[in-house]
C-alpha cells in the first residue's frame, strides 16, 4: 500500500511538472509572438514533451489560455485597489491610481500588445481577458470615477475620460513622457470632464463668433 502511494504521488509530481513546462513554454512564445502565431509544436519543443502530451494536460484553447493567464498574473500581479482607497486626497488618489496601473502596463507591455491583438481572433482568449484583465480595470475604473463625485451628464463625460486613461493604447502614446507625467496628463483629462469647463467652453467660443462677427460689419 505505501508503495503505492508513492507511486501515485511520484506520477502526480511528473504531471505538475510537465504542465508547469507547457505552461511557461507557453506564455514565453504568447510574449514573444503572440498567441495566433503560438504553435502546439513549438509549445512542445520548448517544454521536451510530445505533442500530445500538450494536448492531455490541455485539451482546448480555453484550458490553454486559463493556465497561461493565471500563470502570468502570478508572476506580474496588478496592483492592489487596496493601497489606493487610503489615499484619502481624490486628485492624490487619482495620480496614485494612473502611476501604478502604468508602470504595471510598461511591465507588461509586451504580452498585453500581444494578447489585446490576438484576442480579436481568439474567442476562448477574448473570454480569458474579459474575466481578469478586463473586470480588475473596470474595479480600477470605478474607483477613479467615484473620486470625481461627478454624476448625470457630467459623470458620462468623466467615464469617457476614465476609460481613454485606462486604455492601453492611450498609455502607449503617453509613455514616452514617462509614467508620472502620463499619469498627471491623464488625471487632468479626468480632471476636465469633471470642472464643467468642457459645458461653458462651447458657449465661450460662440459668443466670441458673434462679436467678431459683428465687428466684421
Amino acid at each position: 500500500m505505501a508503495t503505492r502511494k508513492y507511486e501515485q504521488r511520484k506520477r502526480a509530481k511528473q504531471a505538475a511538472e510537465t504542465r508547469r513546462r507547457i505552461v511557461e513554454a507557453t506564455v514565453e512564445l504568447h510574449r514573444t509572438v503572440g498567441p495566433v502565431a503560438t504553435q502546439v509544436s513549438e509549445i512542445a519543443a520548448r517544454a521536451g514533451v510530445q505533442r500530445m502530451t500538450v494536448y492531455s494536460h490541455f485539451p482546448d484553447e480555453a484550458a490553454l489560455f486559463a493556465a497561461c493567464s493565471a500563470h502570468w498574473r502570478a508572476l506580474h500581479p496588478a496592483p492592489d485597489p487596496a493601497a489606493w482607497l487610503a489615499v484619502v486626497n481624490p486628485a492624490a488618489r487619482r495620480r496614485a491610481v494612473l502611476r501604478d496601473i502604468y508602470g504595471w502596463f510598461r511591465q507588461t507591455e509586451a504580452m498585453t500588445a500581444n494578447t489585446l491583438r490576438d484576442a480579436q481572433l481568439k474567442p476562448a482568449l477574448g473570454r480569458v481577458l474579459a474575466e481578469g484583465r478586463g473586470r480588475y480595470l473596470e474595479t480600477v475604473h470605478g474607483i477613479l470615477a467615484e473620486s470625481t463625485g461627478a454624476r448625470g451628464a457630467r459623470r458620462k463625460r468623466v467615464d469617457g475620460a476614465v476609460a481613454a486613461a485606462l486604455e492601453f493604447h492611450v498609455w502607449r502614446a503617453l509613455a514616452p513622457l514617462g509614467d508620472e507625467d502620463a499619469a498627471e496628463l491623464a488625471a487632468g483629462l479626468i480632471e476636465l470632464a469633471t470642472t464643467g469647463a468642457l459645458d461653458r467652453a462651447p458657449k465661450r467660443v460662440r459668443a466670441g463668433a458673434v462679436r467678431r462677427g459683428r465687428g466684421a460689419g
